[in-house]
Parts: C-alpha cells; sequence; structure tokens
C-alpha cells in the first residue's frame, strides 16, 4: 500500500521498490518487503521524485537508528520484550486508539495486562489484518463478526496467545513510546465507546465489559454498521 502510494510520486515504479525492498529484507536476513515495517514510521516526509529505492529506505533506516536511543532501548529490555514484540504491538495499539496519543498508552498497559497474564489479546484490527492479508488487502471491514474470529492465521490474536509475528502496520514514533511507557493499571477489557467515538471504556470486570460491548453492538446496529 505504502509502495503504491509512494511509485505514484516517484520516477521509479512501484515493481522498482518492491524489488529493492525485497533484496534489502533478505540482506537483513527477512523474508520480504512485508518485514520492513519496522524501519518506517508514518508521518509526513519529503523526497525528490527522482529518489531512488534504496536513498528511499535509507532515509528512514537512519530515522530508525536514531529513535532507538540508549534510553529507549533499555525501558525496551526492561519490558522483556522483543523488537518486533514492541512493534507488533505498538501497531495493535496504533490501530485501537485510531492513531491519537490520548489513550496510546492505557491501551499499551491492558495489552501487557493481557500478554503477562497468559490470555490471548483479542484485538480486532489483527483479526482485519490477518483477514486483509489472505484477501491482498481489497477487503473493507468496518465490523468484526463472529465470523470472521475463527481466519486461520498468525495474526488472529482471537485463536492465537502472544504477541503476533509482526507488526499488522506500520506505526508512528507515539505509538511504540506507548508502548516503552505502557500505563501501570489493572485493565484487561476495552471497548469502543458509542458516547465518545474514536475513545474507550476500559475495566477489569468481566461483567462490565460485558455490558459495554452490548452497549456498542446495540449502536452498531442503529447505524445499520453490518460488515
Amino acid at each position: 500500500q505504502m509502495i503504491g502510494r509512494v511509485s505514484r510520486k516517484t520516477e521509479a515504479d512501484s515493481l522498482a521498490f518492491v524489488n529493492a525492498f525485497n533484496k534489502i529484507a533478505k540482506e537483513k536476513g527477512l523474508s520480504s518487503a512485508e518485514d520492513l515495517k519496522p524501519y518506517f514510521f508514518a508521518d509526513t516526509y519529503q523526497f525528490f521524485w527522482t529518489v531512488k529505492p534504496e536513498e528511499f529506505f535509507g532515509k528512514f533506516e537512519k530515522d530508525y537508528q536514531e529513535f532507538w536511543t540508549a534510553d529507549r532501548i533499555a525501558k525496551e529490555k526492561k519490558l522483556g520484550l522483543t523488537r518486533n514484540q514492541v512493534y507488533a504491538l505498538a501497531s495493535i495499539v496504533y490501530k485501537e486508539s485510531g492513531g491519537k496519543p490520548d489513550e496510546q498508552e492505557t491501551i499499551a498497559g491492558l495489552y501487557l495486562n493481557r500478554y503477562k497474564k497468559g490470555m490471548k489479546l483479542q484485538s480486532d484490527p489483527t483479526v482485519i489484518y490477518a483477514i486483509n492479508k489472505q484477501e491482498n488487502f481489497k477487503t473493507d471491514i468496518k465490523r468484526v463478526l463472529y465470523k470472521h474470529l475463527s481466519i486461520a492465521s498468525p495474526y488472529n490474536t482471537y485463536k492465537n496467545a502472544g504477541i503476533p509475528p509482526g507488526p499488522i502496520c506500520v506505526v508512528d514514533k507515539m505509538s511504540v513510546d506507548a508502548v516503552l511507557n505502557a500505563k501501570n493499571h489493572n485493565y484487561i477489557y476495552m471497548c469502543a465507546n458509542p458516547k465518545k467515538l474514536g475513545y474507550h471504556k476500559f475495566t477489569a470486570s468481566d461483567v462490565e465489559h460485558a455490558q459495554n460491548a452490548k452497549e456498542y453492538q446495540e449502536w452498531l446496529n442503529s447505524k445499520n454498521i453490518t460488515k
């Protein structure tokens, strides 16, 4: 998706970017360009239209290296997570928060609580990603239904315990920092808040969560959002 947008503005076409990124990924011991997601941060950047794919990636790799300061590396080690796990969690936080920073540290703390308890993360965006990955990112899902939860994919956190094998999207720096600075609380449930769109209700009670989920489902039905 990113390559498609970038190649429309540059001299090099999308195939040149894919081939270059696949080569870079292999040199780093990765499978394909898809595995380079952690090197990119969502933001606004300026490039000359003649930029070569290798130069393009080089800018992001430099930014990545500068981001991982000694302080951030120390926080990463304290969490006991691998770099890939940090980015995978950050991508869930980014998607769940809609990219807004307000709740990100709270959301990060919630998913870390679930992970430490051995609970499944049960994040809807991971299911959406799993479906899109299988269908070449051509599906627009606005509501995750029970039928979606059974998709066989290592990214489906409703079927698999633990952190997904990699990030489900390109994240911003705030989302990574939210994981590294996750809030310490006892929340293990969250549900979209229909009275404050874009935000969530958090709780440690399964009974309270069931009520929150019922209210949100009723709101979706009232808006005829069925898929």
